[in-house]
């Protein structure tokens, strides 16, 4: 299938909120390239699968040419793949901060200059990258140095891709999110992890795929921050 009227790649859509993405673009009418260290496999020709470790430049080449090859353009990234480690800073490990760099800092910059330059040879696209409301609202219960120095990272680099190409046709936004219900959480967790946002319920899966999808519409929004968490950045 080549040239489809509108194609994104969604990062980390294996399951939780990248399956709900990729899943939410396909009923939006885009083609999707999917791609997580194990996708399941896909019977829909205009959802394209690829395996591969994200914060390997080799799986973001992979992963932007086949989007490229089977549909003919990329139209949005949502570079949703994050890892989220809690701990005291004092008690985080060279390991915990090699993973966590890798993924949210390597993964987001190899497929991102990619599908840049596929943008911008078009004259349009838009980039999400998903963040964290602990970035601007931390919170002592819930140490979270790392996460706050990557995803703190994204917020700011949404910013400066927003202005550096918007000449260009290109937009970039980022969404922080509170906790969402998705295999990363204890089910259990949900009430006590409610009552901590101001709306008083943990997020779904289809509660972040409306923002993203709005943030597709809303075609003169670029350098933003969407925050998708019932108000925990505002304050208590």
């Amino acid at each position: 299938m080549a040239n489809a009227s509108k194609v994104a790649i969604i990062t980390g859509a294996s399951q939780g909120i990248g399956a709900g993405l990729a899943a939410g673009f396909r009923r939006a009418g885009y083609a999707v390239v999917g791609t997580a260290r194990s996708m399941p496999p896909s019977d829909d020709h205009s959802y394209i699968v690829v395996d591969g470790d994200i914060a390997e430049a080799e799986t973001a080449q992979r992963v932007v040419a086949r989007a490229v090859d089977q549909f003919g353009r990329i139209d949005t990234l949502v570079n949703n793949a994050g890892i989220y480690i809690s701990k005291p800073f004092t008690q985080y490990t060279l390991a915990d901060y090699a993973a966590i760099t890798a993924v949210n800092l390597s993964g987001f910059f190899h497929i991102t200059q990619l599908a840049i330059a596929q943008m911008v040879d078009q004259g349009i696209g838009h980039v999400v990258n998903i963040s964290t409301s602990l970035v601007d609202h931390a919170d002592s219960n819930r140490p979270s140095a790392l996460p706050a120095l990557t995803k703190g990272g994204l917020v700011a680099v949404s910013r400066s891709l927003a202005i550096e190409y918007a000449s260009r046709g290109v937009r970039v936004n980022a969404v922080s999110l509170g906790v969402i219900k998705t295999p990363a959480h204890d089910a259990g967790s949900y009430e006590a992890l409610g009552s901590l946002q101001p709306l008083g319920r943990v997020g779904e899966v289809h509660d972040v795929v409306e923002a993203i999808l709005y943030l597709e519409r809303a075609k003169l929004v670029t350098g933003d921050t969407l925050h998708v968490d019932g108000g925990q950045a505002a304050g208590h």
